[in-house]
């Protein structure tokens, strides 16, 4: 949360800890057979279908399967599928706006630290960012 930690990423206890300060989460999620797992690269972290449920999880789904899965569960959970989709919408209707692509007020800033200052992050016009480094960037709001 205060930079990137390739080793902690989408850890359910890192997760958990950024829910209790008051963050949400965006978290990567496969599904194989009938496990659901977090995982940026591959499925690492076995996790249950009601640790997606909280609203503030944005789920990015990381296999066909996965969106299949969440497609037949939208009333649950809030998510997305992309690659490198210059923009994708959210199934609550939000924008999942890439680095360095125009923003909304619905958009979701993410990683703005590849293409301007941390401290120039509050001048963005959008609902939400997603960066590595949210408990810097959120001290400035």
């Amino acid at each position: 949360m205060k930079g990137p930690d390739p080793l902690l990423e989408n850890r359910p206890d890192q997760i958990q800890e950024a829910l209790r300060l008051g963050f949400d989460a965006e978290v990567d999620i496969w599904r194989i057979g009938s496990e659901l797992f977090l995982g940026h690269d591959q499925p690492q972290y076995l996790i249950s279908e009601s640790f997606l449920a909280n609203p503030s999880v944005w789920i990015h789904a990381k296999n066909l399967e996965a969106l299949y899965y969440l497609m037949s569960n939208t009333h649950k959970v809030h998510f997305f599928w992309h690659e490198n989709d210059a923009f994708t919408c959210t199934n609550k209707g939000f924008i999942w706006t890439y680095p360095r692509q125009p923003l909304t007020p619905l958009s979701i800033c993410v990683m703005p630290e590849l293409f301007m200052p941390l401290e120039e992050t509050p001048k963005l016009t959008c609902y939400g960012i997603c960066s590595d480094y949210i408990q810097i960037i959120s001290s400035d709001y």
